[in-house]
């Protein structure tokens, strides 16, 4: 995991002043450091039964999609409002200042079916909580949240309901 953490940068005072922003954009353009990422975490779920890899907008999709061509199973989206063009269901969630909603094709994923939840990062869990509800509603079982990066300092896996939770690298 080191390869990873050196390949993420720290950006001081990001957006705002006193964030510190972790920033993936190196460990993307290192080829080294992103298969690591997609083979440990489709390693840590080859055969666990995985049916389907969803992936919460946008950052998300980056891994999510490799990660489902790795387990041979295919990629489902959890996107904004009026982003998808077929029938949805919606999930609304908490954040500092208000409230977001995300949202899911209504055949996306099928009762019964084991879904991997994926993430760049966890921070207060409220988006990654908000998809596994939304995967629940339509008959799928979380199988696991799986992120890149954890900021364990804010609390996010309290919010995902008991759910295997994998992060690559963490910061306390």
């Amino acid at each position: 995991m080191e390869t990873i953490r050196k390949a993420i940068r720290d950006i001081p005072d990001f957006p705002k002043k006193g964030i510190l922003f972790r920033d993936i954009t190196p460990l993307l353009k290192d080829p080294h450091a992103l298969k690591l990422c997609v083979k440990h975490i489709a390693d840590l779920f080859r055969g666990a039964g995985v049916d389907a890899v969803v992936g919460a907008e946008s950052r998300g999709f980056i891994f999510a999609v490799p990660i489902a061509l790795e387990l041979d199973v295919g990629f489902v989206p959890v996107r904004k409002p009026g982003k998808l063009p077929h029938e949805t269901v919606s999930a609304s969630y908490e954040l500092e200042y208000g409230t977001d909603t995300l949202q899911i094709h209504k055949d996306a994923i099928s009762p019964g079916q084991k879904v991997l939840m994926v993430d760049d990062l966890l921070a207060t869990g409220g988006t990654m909580a908000a998809c596994c509800r939304l995967v629940r509603e339509l008959g799928g079982t979380v199988a696991g949240c799986a992120f890149v990066i954890e900021l364990a300092f804010l609390g996010g896996r309290k919010k995902l309901d008991g759910h295997p939770v994998t992060s690559l690298v963490t910061y306390e």
